[in-house]
């Protein structure tokens, strides 16, 4: 049973345990694959928004820019600065064969942690060469062990640089599989400028917060303009955001980690509009996902780490009131965030009139509005 609070939703331990155990196929839709979004639009904020109140259940289409219009003074929008690392990056093999990789991260012993392609007939001990955008031989590494799953560790940092201004000079946006490009240009410099929101100034994730992506610098300053604040926080989005949730029921399913941070003048910012009676509108599930694990009652501590929590319908939300989203995959632990925020079968709903009405999906798509 749920019991409504203001803009709370209380559930009863029964309830979270029956979701937390719900069959993962209830996040299952069918989209048409024209409806994915292999690029952006024209200009940042010309995408539509679809707004659902959770009032009614009622939904209106929009557009991105009109999302003033359900802003109110006092509001916080939070936003996740986060930057993409151009993460994507291609190898040779000792016979000449290409590698496509993704770095993930650098470990404790500053060697590389990335995803390799077409990795089986690779030995511990073999050197790989990198190559920069042209194509050309850039670096060396070697790839020093095997992990799991495609998962590498390459030896130490080339010619004692980052791996961050490494991949500066070899490195395309880490676009996501479902965006296809062709094979003499997978990434365009068109994408590393958008795949990556207007005020991304922390670098670390290898995805993009996408909500983000649809404001530009003047919606912000007309957002800011009529007395909503702005409260920049941090989650680096990894890989395991866009992974479906391949176990038959959400409880199985092995949450991944991800860094956050969240400053003394953000948590500030947030708790005064809160303590003033003004609603928290997160911009994207990352930030969602952020404020709710810091949240202690309506007010944030400035705090950082690493997350593993897993908001599924019947959990308790604490400081959201609203959220700005994407659309997202069938299956995934985003789609099963959503489905707490709003009532899974409200969500399903919406999707199906976005389907019905072409809004474009996924990382380049359309955007929603959940008041």
């Amino acid at each position: 049973m749920n019991f409504s609070c203001g803009s709370f939703v209380i559930a009863t331990p029964w309830f979270s345990r029956y979701f937390t155990e719900m069959k993962t196929e209830l996040l299952d839709y069918v989209l048409p694959e024209e409806l994915i979004a292999q690029t952006p639009a024209d200009k940042r904020g010309a995408s539509r928004l679809l707004v659902m109140n959770r009032a009614d259940n009622s939904l209106r289409d929009r557009m991105f820019t009109d999302l003033v219009e359900y802003l109110r003074p006092g509001d916080c929008l939070v936003l996740n600065n986060t930057k993409v690392l151009p993460a994507r990056f291609y190898a040779k093999k000792p016979t000449g064969a290409r590698l496509e990789g993704l770095f993930v991260a650098e470990d404790d012993r500053g060697g590389w942690r990335v995803l390799l392609k077409n990795s089986r007939k690779i030995s511990p001990g073999d050197t790989l060469v990198l190559l920069d955008r042209r194509r050309e031989p850039a670096y060396e590494v070697v790839a020093a062990e095997r992990l799991e799953d495609g998962l590498w560790r390459l030896a130490a940092e080339p010619g004692g640089m980052s791996p961050q201004a490494v991949l500066q000079q070899i490195g395309f946006a880490p676009l996501p599989p479902y965006i296809k490009r062709g094979s003499d240009s997978p990434e365009t410099e068109d994408d590393l400028r958008r795949y990556q929101t207007v005020y991304a100034d922390r670098p670390g994730a290898v995805a993009a917060p996408t909500a983000g992506l649809h404001f530009d610098m003047p919606l912000l300053g007309r957002i800011e303009a009529m007395g909503v604040t702005l409260a920049y926080i941090t989650l680096h989005v990894g890989i395991g955001t866009f992974r479906p949730v391949q176990a038959e029921t959400l409880d199985e399913h092995p949450m991944h980690e991800e860094f956050y941070e969240i400053g003394e003048k953000a948590a500030a910012v947030i708790n005064a509009a809160a303590a003033a009676g003004g609603r928290i509108i997160a911009v994207g599930t990352t930030c969602v996902r952020t404020l709710e694990s810091v949240a202690d009652g309506r007010s944030v501590r400035a705090a950082s780490g690493h997350t593993r929590l897993f908001i599924t319908p019947g959990s308790t939300f604490k400081i959201v009131d609203a959220m700005v989203t994407n659309f997202h995959l069938p299956r995934s632990t985003l789609l099963a965030l959503v489905g707490a925020f709003a009532g899974l079968d409200n969500i399903m709903a919406a999707y199906r009139h976005a389907i019905a009405h072409q809004y474009r999906f996924y990382s380049y798509g359309d955007a929603m509005l959940i008041i």
